[in-house]
């Protein structure tokens, strides 16, 4: 059995949920993960100082962690629901703030984030009683005390198991269940604000001890390869449908001024610069790689499914041979002086912690994970040295286990500790070892995603193309404001910060039918308000397309549609 690198990456996302226009959050879902998901990952990490790992954490996603932090410091809460947490009398909130903790304090998986908690569970089966009979009845009706004691469990609920496992007044308040007054609130709220304003420097410490290496992602997190060139998409979909513009207006230039900003930014939080860049989705090109490596990156990573595209497109008359003869190796990506190294996720066992673990006993699905692993090791050639790439979500997996994965991730860690065989590391670390001597070059790489290895997911159907063709006309208009000098420098710094949020993957990937309704209005708002505000930064008439709904969705993916499997 030959000893086997594992690397271990954890991507860190949340789009940009802030109205540059007023200042407000849309939605609570970066504070949300950051008490529940990034606090608990810290957690496990520290009890594990052992194990190695990757966080990405994306530019956009630290800003607005860091504007939640500056947000407590000041006592100037801008995200509405965390503000009606602290509100002092719940009895005289409006109609549209009860709606909104209506709409919102439900929203989660129900069976591991509701249903354990009896006292949370009838204020939900309550509200559906009401809501059937009539809802703005039961908007009305319900007092200020059903909402006090419905914020309280969302923002339980929604507690990292760790504290609750080391807070006494998080234990506390559980325990309590019901009639919680606004002391009670206070007390939670501060306890949120703790836990986000510890959590960047949490990492940092981390990372200044060897034990994690911090990569970044281009600051928005674009869809780079198709900001680049939209025919891209063709690589592993020949026939796909395109957007009506045949090009992105000036998107290596976009891509580019994304990198340079998560480079900036890293530098500022972690006191040097990233090594590594995971691009967003995994979502790779020849030209986006040249450009990584010009801009100085070692590696970068993506998926199975994109190597094997690759390695179809260069030997076209030849079957490939199995999976653990080329996936577990590095690759050279290289033009002229320039090269970088590029490692390629393990989709089964990716996706095993991604979607099916969950519905294990904890032990036993680190143990199946282990034995997976002392197989490919098994399987490994006298001369091959295996690294095993695990690269997935690690933030939304989590709301599917019991416990948060608690107990899969305390397993996960300890059995790896102990097995003789696995190493953990990083790909920094990895790099500068003799393993990494000997590196395969790939001629050519296709280009494709994590997701199915194609962007069928961000373009080619008819909701997206729509998408980009608003995006391209917004474009354009950008391009003849700013040549046009109609803006002072510190108007065109916010336009061009707010063109940055439009060219997130995110908007593409919540459009279709395929998603849950509800979802998809939300980010189909919010994706067309972003246009909107970018219209008035350029001082232009808002153009009518941006005022119509886009994609009204109606589908029940596999965990909500947050995640989705490399292969079908």
């Amino acid at each position: 059995m030959r000893p086997i690198d594992l690397i271990l990456l954890w991507h860190m996302h949340q789009p940009d949920y802030r109205d540059y226009k007023t200042g407000e959050f849309n939605l609570p879902w970066v504070y949300l993960h950051a008490i529940k998901d990034y606090t608990d990952m810290a957690h496990h990490l520290e009890k594990h100082p052992h194990i190695k790992a990757i966080i990405n954490f994306t530019p956009v996603l630290l800003d607005q962690i860091e504007n939640y932090a500056e947000q407590f410091t000041l006592r100037e809460i801008r995200d509405p629901l965390l503000r009606l947490l602290a509100t002092p009398n719940l009895n005289q909130v409006s109609a549209s703030e009860r709606l909104l903790i209506l709409n919102s304090c439900f929203l989660s998986n129900h069976s591991s984030m509701l249903k354990p908690y009896p006292l949370y569970k009838r204020l939900y089966d309550m509200f559906k009683i009401l809501e059937k009979r009539n809802k703005e009845d039961a908007l009305a009706y319900l007092s200020g005390q059903y909402l006090a004691d419905l914020l309280m469990w969302y923002h339980l609920a929604w507690t990292g198991e760790s504290v609750r496992r080391e807070n006494q007044e998080v234990a506390s308040l559980m325990a309590q269940g019901e009639n919680f007054n606004h002391v009670d609130r206070l007390k939670l709220f501060n306890i949120i604000g703790d836990l986000i304003q510890r959590l960047i420097p949490r990492y940092r410490k981390l990372a200044e001890s060897g034990q994690i290496e911090l990569s970044t992602t281009p600051h928005y997190h674009p869809l780079s390869p198709l900001l680049i060139d939209f025919s891209s998409a063709r690589d592993s979909v020949p026939n796909a449908a395109l957007p009506t513009e045949t090009v992105y207006p000036g998107g290596r230039s976009r891509v580019e001024s994304h990198l340079a900003s998560a480079m900036e930014s890293h530098v500022k939080r972690f006191g040097a610069k990233p090594n590594g860049v995971w691009p967003a989705e995994g979502a790779v090109s020849q030209l986006l790689l040249e450009i990584f490596a010009e801009h100085g990156y070692q590696w970068s990573a993506s998926s199975e499914s994109v190597l094997a595209n690759s390695l179809r497109k260069l030997y076209p008359d030849k079957l490939l041979p199995k999976r653990d003869r080329y996936l577990y190796r590095p690759y050279q990506i290289q033009k002229n002086s320039k090269s970088i190294i590029c490692f390629f996720r393990d989709e089964k066992l990716s996706d095993m912690i991604g979607f099916e673990y969950a519905k294990w006993f904890g032990r036993d699905a680190a143990e199946h994970f282990i034995q997976n692993l002392e197989q490919i090791s098994r399987s490994a050639l006298p001369d091959e040295n295996p690294i095993v790439s695990v690269i997935l979500d690690g933030e939304n997996a989590w709301e599917y286990y019991p416990y948060n994965g608690y107990y899969f991730l305390n397993d996960l860690y300890e059995g790896l500790e102990n097995n003789p065989l696995i190493r953990t590391t990083t790909y920094h670390d990895y790099i500068t070892t003799e393993k990494c001597s000997n590196i395969v070059t790939l001629p050519t790489l296709s280009s494709g995603s994590w997701v199915y290895g194609t962007f069928s997911t961000w373009i080619g159907d008819h909701d997206t193309n729509i998408a980009w063709d608003l995006l391209c006309v917004a474009k354009h208009s950008f391009d003849l404001v700013i040549q046009g000098g109609r803006l002072t420098r510190e108007e065109q710094i916010a336009a061009e910060r707010q063109l940055s949020s439009c060219e997130s993957s995110d908007w593409f990937w919540w459009l279709g039918d395929y998603n849950p309704s509800q979802t998809v209005e939300s980010f189909d708002k919010l994706f067309r308000k972003n246009l909107a505000n970018l219209y008035d930064l350029l001082k232009l008439p808002i153009p009518a397309a941006v005022l119509d709904p886009i994609s009204c969705g109606g589908g029940n993916p596999e965990s909500g549609g947050s995640m989705r499997r490399g292969s079908i």
